[in-house]
C-alpha cells in the first residue's frame, strides 16, 4: 500500500504566538494517549515505544501536530477519521515543528491520530495539537475496556512490514510498520488498548546489544534505567509474550561479543534456557497477576521443523504451572526475512482465532 510521505520541507515553523488557531497542549484532558509515555516534562509528552499513539476528536476542518525528533529515523502514521488508506507517514524533525495532518475537512466532528511506526531507539517529543480557527475540542471517546499488551521483538516491533513484496528483507526505519503487525492487528481485532513494549534485535537471555527484555520491560524510557514505569497504569487483560529468536540465533554464534558477554565461552543449556524463560514470565504474573500471558513463537525460523526451542518454551509453561498462562506458535513462514504485512496479517489471524477459542474476556 502506498502512502504519502510528508515531507519536513513543507512543516511550519512553530513561532511564539500562534494567531488564528486554536491550540490544545499536550496535557489537554480530551487528549488520548495509548502506550507508555512519559509525562515528567513540563512542556511536552515523551514517546519512546512502537504502537503508541495520540488522538484527539474535535470539530473544524483542519489538525496539526507539535513534534520534535532526537537525532535519527522515527516515522509515524497520521490517521484522520479511522481511514488507513489514506494514512500520512510523517517523518519528525529534530527542530520543533507544526505538521499538518489534516486539512480542508468538511466542517464537522473528526478524529486524527499519531500512531509510532518505528523502533524505540530515539524519543520523540510532542507538545500539542493546533486546530484551525473556530475550531472545538472534543470530548475523548470512552476507555476501551479491553486492555493487550505485547513483548517481542523485531517480528512484533515492525521490522520490514512495508518492505514491497518482490524486494529482500530491510533493516531501513522507513519500512518500519507497527501499525500492520500481528499486534495491532490484534488489539484493533478485539477494539482493545494497545500497549507494545518490543524492540528489534532484543533476547531474554542475549541481544544484538548490550540490553535484554528483563532489563528494559520495566521502563518508560528503554535506554534509562531510571526511568521506570508504574505497572499500575496499565492493567492488561492479555498479556502476548513473544521472544527467543534473537537468543536462537546468538546462542549458536560464540564470537558474538553478545554471546561472550552473557555466556562466556559456553552456550546455554536447556535447563538455564528454560528457566530464563520461567524468570520473565513470572516477573510478568507478578506484576498483572489476574491477566492471560499467552507466550508465542515465530513465525521465523525459532518455530521451523526441528527447532528446539517451541520444546524449550512448552517445558517453562508446564513447568509454571498456571492455567492462565497458555503457548501458542505462529506457523513458520518458510520465507527469508522478516515477516512482511502480509505474513504479519496470517499471523494475527492466528492468535485472534486462539483467542477466540482460549480466552474469555
Amino acid at each position: 500500500m502506498e502512502k504519502k510521505i510528508l515531507n519536513t520541507l513543507f512543516a511550519i515553523l512553530i513561532f511564539s504566538s500562534c494567531i488564528g488557531q486554536t491550540i490544545v497542549p499536550y496535557h489537554h484532558k480530551h487528549i488520548s494517549y495509548m502506550g507508555r509515555i512519559d509525562t515528567t516534562k513540563n512542556t511536552c509528552i515523551q514517546m519512546y515505544w512502537p504502537g503508541t499513539s495520540i488522538t484527539l476528536n474535535f470539530r473544524g476542518t483542519e489538525a496539526k501536530a507539535v513534534l520534535k525528533n532526537e537525532p535519527g529515523n522515527t516515522y509515524f502514521y497520521a490517521i484522520v477519521d479511522g481511514d488507513e488508506s489514506n494514512a500520512i507517514k510523517i517523518k519528525p524533525d529534530t527542530n520543533k515543528i507544526s505538521y499538518t495532518l489534516a486539512s480542508g475537512l468538511p466542517y464537522g466532528k473528526h478524529t486524527v491520530t499519531l500512531f509510532k511506526l518505528t523502533d524505540n531507539t530515539t524519543i520523540t517529543s510532542f507538545y500539542g495539537f493546533e486546530l484551525d480557527d473556530g475550531a472545538h475540542i472534543l470530548k475523548s471517546d470512552k476507555a476501551k475496556k479491553r486492555k493487550i499488551e505485547f513483548y517481542g521483538n523485531s517480528i512484533t516491533a515492525g521490522h520490514g512490514v512495508d518492505v514491497p513484496e518482490d524486494q529482500k528483507d530491510s533493516g531501513a526505519p522507513f519500512f518500519f510498520n507497527n501499525y500492520w503487525t500481528y499486534a495491532a492487528r490484534t488489539a484493533r481485532y478485539f477494539d482493545a488498548q494497545y500497549s507494545c513494549i518490543a524492540r528489534s534485535g532484543i533476547g531474554l537471555m542475549v541481544s544484538w546489544f548490550p540490553q535484554i527484555m528483563p532489563e528494559i520491560y520495566d521502563r518508560i524510557n528503554p535506554n534509562d534505567s531510571l526511568s521506570k514505569w508504574y505497572f499500575n497504569r496499565f492493567s492488561p487483560n492479555i498479556v502476548v509474550v513473544n521472544l527467543y529468536q534473537n537468543d536462537m540465533w546468538i546462542s549458536d554464534q560464540p564470537e558474538q561479543p553478545q554471546f561472550k558477554v552473557r555466556f562466556g565461552g559456553v552456550a546455554p543449556d536447556s535447563t538455564k534456557i528454560i528457566k530464563s524463560y520461567q524468570n520473565f514470565i513470572l516477573k510478568l504474573r507478578a506484576e498483572y497477576p489476574k491477566a492471560s500471558i499467552i507466550c508465542t513463537l515465530g513465525s521465523m525460523n525459532a518455530t521451523a521443523d526441528h527447532s528446539l526451542w517451541p520444546g524449550y518454551l512448552r517445558s517453562a509453561v508446564k513447568g509454571l504451572n498456571d492455567p492462565k498462562i497458555l503457548t501458542h506458535f505462529f506457523t513458520y513462514k518458510n520465507t527469508s526475512g522478516h515477516p512482511k504485512a502480509s505474513e504479519q496479517k496470517i499471523m494475527a489471524d492466528e492468535l485472534i482465532n486462539f483467542i477466540n477459542k482460549n480466552i474469555k474476556w
